[in-house]
């Protein structure tokens, strides 16, 4: 059987929220079969918990920001990519305060505290969402140039392109396919960092944006080049992040995918109207499960093997 599987232990983080700039502790903890990813902002009275789904995301500026009962919790994205990556199903989040903290700017802190507190597979069937038939939107523009598909497929696999016309950009990769059944998420995604430009940075602190960025925590360029000086991570790291960016988002659907997802210059708020739209349509998905692992994709068995996550 493909179980669900949780966290062995508690751990704990802190670290400064990318858009506020405040101060936050963090608590991964385990969580019972099918309970799924719940954040806690603890440091409300009462407590608000608020589940991680693509139905109560608000706002979608730089970031996957959820909403309810008048809390929030934003920048949700990097650590549901690594829930994602490494097969995680249920996990309460404890915050005492409304964003996450963003620490290096990519998942790869995240999937450390997840691989510290430890895996443990639970004794109840993981279900997967099956894409049965193509879901697409576009974005309501003149342009109408901005897109994201899922199509189905018996796994998980990622097609994402990206236009900048940044001399530093353009001289990276701008188009990559990661396939689960291939790829290592912890080798091949996780590393890669948020990014963003110094000329922009006046206007989105005066918007209440990127309070807490620096080249600690993003890859910052200006007119002409990437201004930190241990460079890339990877030669197509702009890219990759976005792509990290969408495992995270498309995560909020509630289970793990099996699908193609197909995209072009998509953003947060286009990966949670792809979310929506799916969810929308009851007859273009089905839930799936695996009684018997032989019976699985052998896409979906090396996805979920443990060894792939090393």
């Amino acid at each position: 059987m493909l179980k669900q599987r949780t966290l062995k232990s508690l751990i704990r983080a802190s670290g400064v929220g990318l858009h506020s700039g405040i101060k936050v502790k963090m608590a991964l903890r385990p969580a019972a079969p099918n309970t799924g990813i719940v954040f806690r902002r603890v440091d409300l009275d009462p407590i608000v918990d608020l589940p991680a789904s693509a139905l109560i995301v608000g706002d979608t500026r730089l970031c996957s920001c959820l909403e309810l009962d008048g809390a929030k919790v934003g920048t949700i994205e990097h650590l549901m990519s690594a829930f994602a990556g490494l097969g995680i199903d249920n996990a309460f989040v404890d915050l005492d305060a409304a964003e996450l903290p963003i620490l290096d700017g990519s998942a790869s802190p995240f999937v450390f505290l997840i691989q510290s507190a430890g895996i443990e597979e639970q004794p109840v069937a993981k279900k997967f969402i099956r894409v049965k038939r193509p879901i697409e939107v576009r974005e309501a523009d003149r342009s109408g140039d901005k897109w994201a598909r899922f199509e189905p497929h018996d796994g998980f696999r990622l097609t994402f392109s990206i236009v900048f016309n940044h001399p530093a950009i353009d001289r990276t990769g701008q188009e990559v396919t990661i396939d689960f059944a291939e790829h290592s998420y912890i080798r091949e995604v996780a590393r890669a960092r948020t990014f963003g430009f110094m000329q922009e940075v006046e206007w989105l602190r005066e918007n209440g944006l990127a309070q807490g960025g620096g080249l600690d925590n993003a890859v910052v360029l200006d007119e002409f080049r990437v201004l930190n000086s241990d460079g890339l991570r990877y030669s197509d790291e702009f890219v990759k992040h976005k792509v990290l960016d969408a495992i995270g988002d498309l995560y909020l659907i509630g289970h793990p995918l099996l699908a193609s997802f197909t995209a072009h210059k998509s953003g947060h708020a286009l990966n949670n109207a792809l979310a929506r739209e799916l969810l929308a349509n009851p007859d273009a998905w089905e839930y799936v499960s695996y009684p018997d692992q032989e019976q699985a994709p052998q896409a979906v068995a090396r996805w979920l093997a443990l060894p792939a996550f090393q």
